[in-house]
């Protein structure tokens, strides 16, 4: 089969590096792509929002699957392009992928379904926020409504926090037109953890527990990322934690879609939060996570195309999805600065070192090719990942690997999967 991923970072990077394990896929198209991944798969110069180009390409090349994996594209309708085509293509189409789409909407179906989640508020007025704020309590939690990379959710300790927070995100607009409504929810403490789940409609299986870390630096401190590492599985999510998730949260979620007359074809990844009262969901997303991907898809067992052909295909009953009993840990390299300002062009050294070592696979996220070399070409350059028989082993195992590599301004977190 002729297989295309769209999308250009270490998600996608992991995601061919899956599918090209699969005996059936006989050829890989990655767009638009990164360096690392033309290693793997041809790069296709198309924009991930150019649907008139993407779809006309997978025509023209005659490809069999298309796999989309990022936010903006599956929000704005590009499954609903190739499916008008009559192109098979795995991933929610947009009224489904509204629950990434809109924040505001993913509360109110919570709501609705009695899905448990933060208590909150929507505004779209700056002055009834802002007055909200300031008769409210703290900490308190902003979110843009909107996509925002990872970065539209603001935890506030104060009002003067606050009041900036609520600026920045619906005056400054610092997040775009995501930031036209904001949702001011409730602070709620406890572990996070993220469970990502394939879905065909009706029937949902969740993957192997995750955990992110989302702060740039050490000890969660410092401004919120698209993500600085992960480790799998989480050390908090029990088997019945996980059954109980799957009765009040993860079918309840796929029915409610069904309700709303809204199936959820792809994956649905739940951002949890184990609170004093029980498990809350802090989150939907509707694809595959970054950094989450590079540290599930080494511990799944069964051919990744298969299940994405059985969501799309409405029969996932029929799969048995199974997962190594190991761990995996990533540790993301990023570039000095980042997430505000970072520089690019910087030559990275010692990649096929780290390569080299056992249960090592480096994803690359923002690079690029320059005269035959690899260089950063984005504020997240690459992730590292090691596997291990637990956790200890598979941190240690990363972390051996990042100091092989090198690059100016090198930046990474020292403390992944130690919380």
């Amino acid at each position: 089969m002729k297989v295309l991923i769209v999308g250009s970072g270490g998600r996608e990077h992991a995601i061919a590096w899956k599918l090209k394990q699969s005996k059936r896929v006989d050829k890989l198209y990655c767009a638009p792509g990164n360096a690392g991944i033309g290693t793997i798969a041809e790069i296709v110069p198309i924009s991930a929002m150019d649907f008139e180009s993407l779809t006309a390409f997978a025509k023209k090349e005659g490809i069999d699957f298309t796999v989309i994996g990022m936010d903006d594209p599956l929000v704005g309708g590009i499954v609903d392009a190739f499916e008008k085509e009559g192109l098979k293509v795995f991933g929610p189409k947009a009224n489904a992928a509204i629950i990434e789409g809109s924040k505001a909407f993913s509360k109110e179906l919570m709501k609705k379904y009695n899905i448990p989640t933060a208590k909150y508020e929507t505004f779209r007025s700056y002055e009834e926020a802002k007055k909200y704020i300031e008769n409210g309590t703290f900490p308190v939690v902003l979110k843009a409504d909107g996509l925002a990379l990872g970065k539209g959710v603001l935890i506030c300790n104060d009002l003067e926090e606050a009041l900036e927070g609520l600026d920045t995100i619906m005056v400054s607009k610092k997040f775009g037109d995501s930031g036209n409504t904001v949702v001011i929810e409730e602070f709620l403490e406890g572990p996070e953890m993220s469970v990502l789940a394939f879905c065909d409609g009706k029937t949902i299986v969740p993957m192997v527990s995750a955990q992110d870390h989302k702060r740039a630096y050490d000890h969660d401190e410092g401004p919120n990322t698209g993500g600085m590492g992960t480790f799998s599985p989480s050390r908090v999510y029990t088997k019945e934690l996980a059954d109980k998730c799957m009765t009040e949260i993860y079918q309840p979620t796929v029915d409610a879609l069904i309700a709303e007359n809204r199936p959820f074809k792809g994956i649905i990844f739940f951002g949890l939060m184990l609170t004093k009262d029980g498990m809350k969901v802090i989150e939907y997303n509707a694809r595959f996570g970054d950094p989450e991907t590079q540290v599930v898809l080494p511990r799944l067992k069964t051919d990744l195309l298969d299940i994405f052909e059985a969501c799309v295909d409405g029969t996932l009953d029929k799969i048995d999805v199974c997962w190594e009993d190991n761990a995996a840990a990533c540790v993301v390299l990023a570039s000095g600065g980042y997430p505000v300002k970072y520089e690019k062009g910087y030559e990275i050294s010692g990649i096929e070192n780290a390569e080299a070592c056992d249960n090592v696979t480096v994803f690359h996220a923002g690079t690029a090719l320059k005269d035959g070399k690899f260089v950063t070409n984005g504020g997240r350059v690459l992730g590292v990942t090691g596997v291990g028989k637990d956790l200890d082993e598979a941190i240690k195992t990363a972390y051996a690997a990042v100091e092989l590599i090198d690059f100016k301004d090198k930046h990474y977190r020292k403390d992944i999967g130690i919380k």
